[in-house]
This record gives structure tokens, sequence and C-alpha cells, in this order.
């Protein structure tokens, strides 16, 4: 299956949402209404095609881009293309009386989420204003959250990769962690995190591959790889590195008890960038904190 990775900007402005009217494209999207963005080009970072896509389509320049979420989505004119969105909030500061559409679109519009009829939105909009309205359920402390992924054949899972991640806005400060598992053809067939509390970005990055373990041992997986963009975590998970801060033995430990129980654990460093889906969970679980927080 052919994966493609593109971006996607949530712009609200007085509880209206900014939306695009393809002028240009396959037969299923044109004359109807979709968020901002585009591919991403090889080697590109994520925020910076964000930003480009927003330049070259609106005349915008983002004042701000937030993370929001990761997901995935099955192309409905396409079985054979696989999309991962990098949806970010994104805020325009004093620009947003200012757009100008490229020829890819005729017209732009604010609207009302409520306000928009379906047949309007093309078939990628439908899911990630439906995705933006959705909240993490609970941001209690120690509360595993799971996200299902439906509609993914899930019979096997006996090798299953596991991208996982953790943060703390502080270090120490208020901390999440989050994983993704993917069967053999790297379809996402599960995700999930956690709220921590105030703990460092170490803590919170180990708690990532402890969940990670725990769901692949609950779905029968025999042998797993993961993939982590702390250097400084696969090191001391593969024995090269010892893990000298204490509070950390204990996490240790149960990640040790648990790959026991499992034919094969391997730990893999990656880049950052090829990590967003765990990231965006991380976001996703901390940004409904501070929500919370507010009210």
């Amino acid at each position: 299956m052919k994966q493609l990775i593109s971006v996607r900007a949530i712009i609200r402005e007085n509880n209206k949402t900014l939306l695009l009217k393809r002028a240009a494209g396959r037969q299923s999207i044109l004359g109807k209404f979709e968020l901002p963005g585009g591919k991403i080009g090889y080697g590109e970072q994520p925020e910076d095609a964000l930003r480009r896509y927003l330049k070259d389509d609106a005349d915008l320049l983002a004042q701000s881009a937030q993370l929001f979420d990761v997901l995935t989505y099955i192309d409905h004119d396409d079985r054979d293309i696989q999309y991962t969105f990098i949806l970010y909030l994104v805020s325009l500061g004093q620009s947003g009386s200012k757009i100008k559409v490229s020829e890819k679109y005729d017209e732009y519009a604010w609207r009302r989420l409520g306000d928009i009829p379906q047949d309007q939105l093309t078939e990628s909009a439908k899911l990630l204003l439906g995705i933006s309205q959705q909240q993490v359920t609970t941001v209690e402390k120690n509360v595993p959250i799971e996200n299902p992924i439906e509609g993914i054949g899930i019979d096997d899972t006996s090798h299953v990769i596991i991208y996982s991640d953790g943060g703390s806005r502080g270090n120490p400060g208020p901390s999440a962690s989050g994983f993704v598992v993917m069967n053999r053809q790297q379809d996402v067939i599960h995700q999930g995190g956690m709220y921590l509390g105030i703990t460092t970005n170490n803590q919170a990055e180990y708690h990532g591959v402890r969940l990670g373990l725990e769901k692949a041992l609950e779905i029968g997986a025999k042998t797993i790889d993961f993939r982590i963009d702390s250097l400084l975590v696969v090191n001391q998970l593969n024995g090269i590195y010892t893990i000298k801060n204490r509070e950390l033995w204990p996490i240790n430990e149960r990640i040790k008890e648990l790959a026991e129980q499992f034919d094969k654990v391997s730990f893999s460093h990656v880049k950052r960038e090829f990590n967003q889906l765990a990231d965006g969970m991380v976001n996703k679980i901390l940004n409904a904190h501070e929500q919370e927080s507010k009210v």
C-alpha cells in the first residue's frame, strides 16, 4: 500500500473555520471545501510544509502552529493509498482578512462547523473536522487512553511495529506518553497514551514504551520492533548506556519484565519527523489537560 503524508491546518476566528473550495484536482474533490494544506515534500519538515501551503494557496502567514493530532485515512477513490494527516491548530495574527487563493481554489469561506453541509466537503475534510471536535475523554493522571482504529484488519498481530513517545512541558512539568501500534503492512491498528502528571521528558519516554508493551501483550504479539526518537532512551534500553537516574529504574524494570514475555523486542532510533504519530498522541493528551485545567 502506498503511503502519503499530508499536513492540514485548522484556522479559527470567531468560532468559524477557514475552508478553501477546490477548483482543480480529481473529480471527487472538485467544487468541494477542504482544510488548507497538502502533501509533504521529500525531506521537508511538516511545519515548513504547512507554512508553505498557507502562503502559496491563501497568501497567509502563520503566527503560530500547534500540533493537534495525527491520523491515518484510506482514500476512497484509490484503496491502495493510505494518507497520514498531520493536523495543526494555526493562528494567523492580523493576516486573516487578507486571504488570496491560488489557482487550485476558486473561493474561501469562514464557516461554523454545524453550518457546513456534508456534501460540500471533501472526504478528508469530513474526517479531519470531525476529529477536531473530539476531545480526549479523560486526562486523569495514570488512566490509560486508547483511540481504537476501525476498519483495519488485525488478524495477524504476531509481529508489530510500535512508535512510542513522551513529552514534558517544563521538564519537569505536565507530561504525557503516547504509542502507535502497526501491523506488518504498517497499518495503524492501535493508538493510545496516558497523562502522567508532573514528570520529566525521559520518564514520559519510558512510560510510552511501557504502554506500548502492555498493549502488544494484550493483542498477542510475539515480536516487536520499537521506533523511538530519543537516542538516549534507545541506547539505555539496548544496554549501551547506563541508567543513572534512579527515578527511571522502576519503569525500566517493568519494561524488562514485559519484554521477557515476547519472543523478541528490538529498539531502534528514528528521526523525530518519522515519529509524528506517537508525538501527536502526546500533544493531544497534553492539550486536553490544558483545556480541562482552564475550565
